[in-house]
Order: C-alpha cells, then sequence, then structure tokens
C-alpha cells in the first residue's frame, strides 16, 4: 500500500495558488529588479534568511512580496507539510520502490528515534559509523597494513553515481583537512583509462581499494573492482591479500563475501539510502579515512542542523523551502531552464557536478506518483564552476545572452589559505557578479561613459538575472553538511510540489539493461546476429570492423 501523502487527486494547476501565480506573472513580467528595489529600499535587508549556520539573500530573484506569499500558499495546498514529515518518519515516499527514504537518519544523533517498518534505525546506523571509525583510525595511523605489512599509504574508491560523486566531492571541498601522507583516487568510469590513470603510480602493497555498490552488481564497479584484484594479486600472489586490501560497502554481503572481502571488512549499507543522498553512510567511507572520524562526525552534525531546521522552520524563514519555491518560480513561469551553482571558493570545485546528480536524477520525471502525466516543466539543468573561472568562460551568456539563467552565487566570509589580497578580490568579484546580473547597464549609462552610439548596443547588460546568495563564515566539514542538506531539501520541496517521485531513477535502468545486451554482441568471435534498429546495428557493425584493425 502506498502511505505517501502526496496530495496526487487533483491538478498542480488547478491549485488557486497556482492559479493565483499564472494571473501575478501576467502583471509582473516586465518589472524589472531596478525598479523593484527603488521601490524598496530596504528590501535587500528584508528578503534575507538565515538557519543553521547559511546565510540566504534572495533578495535578487524577480519576485515580489505578492510573489513570495503566493508561493508560500502553493506550498500549503500541495501539502509540503505532510511530505516533509511523512519523509522524516519513515512513510514508503518512494513509491515505485516501495521504500522509505531515510537519508536523514544517517545523520540521526545518539538516542533518537526513527522507525523503518516499526524498527528503529538509529542503533544499527551509529554501529556502522562506529565501524567507521575504528577502521579509519586503524588505517590512518598505520596500525592496518597490508598483506606484506606494510602501512596503507593509498586509498582508491571504485563506484559510480552518488557512490562516486559524493565522495569525490567531499575529498575535494575537504582536502584542507585531509591527511596529506596519504593519497586519495577514485575510479568511477568504465573507461580503462580511468583505472590506469588512477593507479599507475601507485604500489599495490600500499594501496587499499573501496568498493562501493549498494547492491554489489553494478556494471562499471564491479568491472572496476575485479580489475583492481587482478592488479593487486599481479604484485602480491596470494588470494588472501584481497583481505587486507579491499573493503565493501553494499547491503549484498554475499557478493562481497564471494569476491573475497573479509566479513569484518564489510560496511553496510540499506535500501532506504539513495545512492546520491548517501555521501553521509558507509559510502562516506572513504572521507573518513581522509579527513578522520573526528570531521566526519561534524560533518554529520551539519547535515543534522539543516533537517531540524527544514523540519521546523515556518515556510516564510525555511531556507531549503524558499530556495525550493523560488525554482519553482523561476522554471515554471519565467521559463528558465537551466540553474548555474556558482561556488566562489576553489574546494568546492566538484559540488557543482555533484549537484547535477541530486538535482537531475531526482526530479528529471515525466510522470507523477499515481503515474499520470506532469502538466508542468520538473527540473531545471543545473551546471557551474568556481568563481572565478566562470567569469572568463561562460558568464557572458548570463549576462548577455538570450537565455534567462538563475545562479545561486555561494560565498565564505573567511578563507582557509589567507594569501594577502586574494580572499577580498575573490568575494567582491561574487558580489560584483550578483549585482550586474539584478541590474545591468542602460544604453543610457553606457553613452554617458563616452561610449560611441554604435558601440553602444554592444555594451548593454540588460540585467533582471535572478541570483540568490548563500554565505557561510568558513568551509568546514560542519557547513559542508548544512549545503548539501540545503540542497537535498530544496530538491525535496520541489519533487514534492510538481507531485513526482523524487527518489527513483527509472530512465538509468534502461540504458544499463540496453548494454547488458549490446556487451556479447561487441565480444563475440563470429559475427552476431543484430536486431536493433538500423542505426545501433551499423555502428555496432563498424565498431567491430574497426577494432580488429591495427
Amino acid at each position: 500500500m502506498n502511505d505517501a501523502p502526496h496530495k496526487t487527486a487533483s491538478q498542480l494547476t488547478d491549485y488557486p495558488a497556482w492559479q493565483g501565480l499564472v494571473a501575478h506573472h501576467r502583471q509582473f513580467r516586465d518589472l524589472h529588479l531596478r525598479q523593484i528595489f527603488a521601490d524598496d529600499p530596504q528590501r535587500g535587508e528584508r528578503l534575507t534568511a538565515e538557519g543553521a549556520g547559511l546565510y540566504l539573500d534572495y533578495s535578487k530573484n524577480r519576485v515580489t512580496d505578492e510573489t513570495l506569499t503566493l508561493l508560500l500558499q502553493l506550498a500549503d495546498q500541495a501539502g509540503l507539510a505532510s511530505c516533509i514529515e511523512a519523509m522524516f518518519t519513515g512513510k514508503k515516499i518512494n513509491v515505485s520502490e516501495h521504500r522509505a527514504v531515510l537519508d536523514t537518519a544517517l545523520r540521526a544523533q545518539p538516542g533518537e528515534r526513527i522507525e523503518v517498518d516499526g524498527d528503529n534505525v538509529v542503533p544499527e546506523v551509529r554501529a556502522v559509523l562506529d565501524h567507521m571509525a575504528q577502521f579509519s583510525d586503524s588505517v590512518r595511523s598505520g596500525r592496518w597494513v597490508g598483506h606484506t605489512g606494510l602501512a596503507i599509504r593509498n586509498v582508491v574508491n571504485i563506484g559510480i553515481g552518488g557512490s562516486d560523486l559524493g565522495p569525490v566531492m567531499a575529498f575535494e571541498a575537504l582536502r584542507h583537512y585531509s591527511q596529506r601522507d596519504m593519497t586519495f583516487r577514485f575510479i568511477s568510469n568504465i573507461d580503462g583509462t580511468d583505472f590506469e590513470e588512477a593507479t599507475g603510480d601507485l604500489n599495490p602493497e600500499e594501496t587499499l581499494f573501496i568498493v562501493c555498490s549498494k547492491t554489489f552488481g553494478t556494471l562499471e564497479t564491479l568491472t572496476n573492482a575485479h580489475t583492481a584484484r587482478v592488479w593487486c594479486l599481479g604484485k602480491l600472489k596470494d588470494q588472501q591479500a584481497v583481505k587486507r586490501h579491499f573493503v565493501g560497502v553494499s547491503s549484498n554481503t554475499e557478493g562481497m563475501a564471494q569476491f573475497g572481502i573479509d566479513p569484518d571488512n564489510m560496511f553496510c549499507i540499506w535500501d532506504w539510502v539513495g545512492g546520491r543522498y548517501s555521501m553521509d553512510s558507509a559510502i562516506g567511507l572513504s572521507t573518513m579515512l581522509a579527513i578522520g572520524p573526528d570531521n566526519f562526525f561534524a560533518m554529520l552534525s551539519g547535515f543534522h542542523e539543516m533537517d531540524e531546521h527544514f523540519r521546523n522552520t515556518p515556510f516564510e524563514r525555511n531556507l531549503p523551502v524558499l530556495m525550493g519555491l523560488l525554482a519553482i518560480w523561476n522554471n515554471n513561469f519565467l521559463g528558465a531552464q537551466t540553474l548555474a551553482v556558482l561556488p566562489y571558493e576553489h574546494y568546492l570545485k566538484r559540488f557543482p557536478a555533484y549537484l547535477q546528480q541530486l538535482t537531475m536524477e531526482s526530479n528529471g520525471k515525466h510522470v507523477k506518483l499515481d503515474g499520470s502525466q506532469v502538466e508542468v516543466a520538473t527540473a531545471p539543468i543545473c551546471w557551474g564552476e568556481p568563481g572565478t573561472n566562470g567569469q572568463h568562460s561562460f558568464y557572458q551568456l548570463i549576462h548577455q545572452g538570450t537565455r534567462l539563467v538563475p545562479c545561486d552565487f555561494i560565498g565564505f566570509c573567511q578563507t582557509l589559505n589567507p594569501l594577502g589580497s586574494h580572499h577580498d578580490i575573490l568575494l567582491a568579484n561574487l558580489l560584483a557578479q550578483t549585482e550586474a546580473l539584478a541590474f545591468g547597464k542602460t544604453k543610457q549609462q553606457v553613452e554617458n561613459e563616452g561610449t560611441p552610439a554604435w558601440l553602444a548596443p554592444h555594451r548593454v547588460c540588460e540585467g533582471n538575472r535572478p541570483t540568490n546568495t548563500i554565505l557561510a563564515q568558513r568551509l568546514t566539514p560542519q557547513t559542508l553538511g548544512r549545503l548539501v542538506a540545503l540542497y537535498e531539501h530544496s530538491v525535496f520541496t520541489q519533487g514534492a510540489i510538481w507531485q513526482i517521485d523524487s527518489f527513483d531513477q527509472w530512465g538509468v535502468e534502461l540504458g544499463k539493461q540496453l548494454a547488458q545486451r549490446i556487451i556479447p554482441e561487441l565480444e563475440s568471435t563470429e559475427e552476431p546476429k543484430l536486431a536493433h534498429d538500423s542505426s545501433t546495428n551499423a555502428l555496432i557493425r563498424r565498431y567491430r570492423r574497426l577494432r580488429k584493425q591495427s
């Protein structure tokens, strides 16, 4: 039985608030941020929210008080509050897979009670975290040694999707806190080049592989894991070496045992943990090995702070809810098709890539919870790069292009690496970009600067580009947890209002199924009988022919 509380009986577009937003947009669409700010001098102080150590300035969005009132009414009419409570209490809101969605349990505090099918999962979560901490301390201290008695100096995480994007993003984001006498590498691509480049300069005697696969059956991960096994045993020779150089993170203990992983080196993950929501589970073992258990637990506390903020804060002051509602407005009413995430912090260089999966795999859906067709556009395309690099790359399109690109700017008031005036220049650029995108430069302003009339149109920037600015004091493990949870819950807010299942990913499975059919056709020594479309058949034949040529 589906116990999710989402309201799917009514069309989203039938809600009074939605119809109000449609009418409001007709009256409002030509209003410019220049005028909005001129009419409300205190707007920049008023349209802000703060929670869990993060400060959100959403004043540079193309909204008025009426817009925000209607968006908040939409959240109420769509039953967002009951959806939030259903998630936190373990209801099976992943309806197509009949699963609870309890990534929030991964960062629950000791003593909390969160139930799945009547069982409190918190003690089991804490037991896995304690196991991870004991193992991490052993490896980091040098007490854990490889098969030949050498300490582990290299850790290689093998995964794909959330089992890779989360750990690699977290490692890069928290590299400042990592143990620098250890090397961390990440392998995800089935392309053999990824494996070769990650392991080419490593000594198998000093290398530990973490195989991350929820089912222990993911083609790319298991192929890379078996290649790693051959690579390791090529030097160590003894099959028993697998027990000292491989650990597993999975729900499939039998699969890990067949691979040769010692039961003591198996770390559990549960079916109520989605891959793209798993970086704070045992999937984050490489993160804990890099930054240490104390820092990992600090990251979990940051997640938990944002969870509590999301669950308990009124919507008008709730950071994830506000960001989710603004995304709905930009996407469904202003017609924006993308979202640029622009962290002005080099350590967050992989954060936009992480959010690509979180946003697009979660909400890239065309049917609602009840299986009917969605009547509005869903997830925007998420992308971005760290500032200031992006300013010399794609900001031109954001400022003067024909497409509306809402932007999230993320900045920190203190740097982890003080170096002259670098950080002041960095943050000056962040603030300048949000100002320029909002207000632009008119033709009159350009001409008043002495620009010739023929050149003036080329230098005009229309402005009226919506942005959020998220500020924190410093990038710490705790802050990273807060940021990730902020976007998790913003994505959930959008999915709840669109009435879609943000936690399945059936579109990913289709390509995997077809690949399993094509693999033997590529590998066969005999000419296979092909039954694909004419294009796929021709490409298979060309590949087989060219592969044999020297």
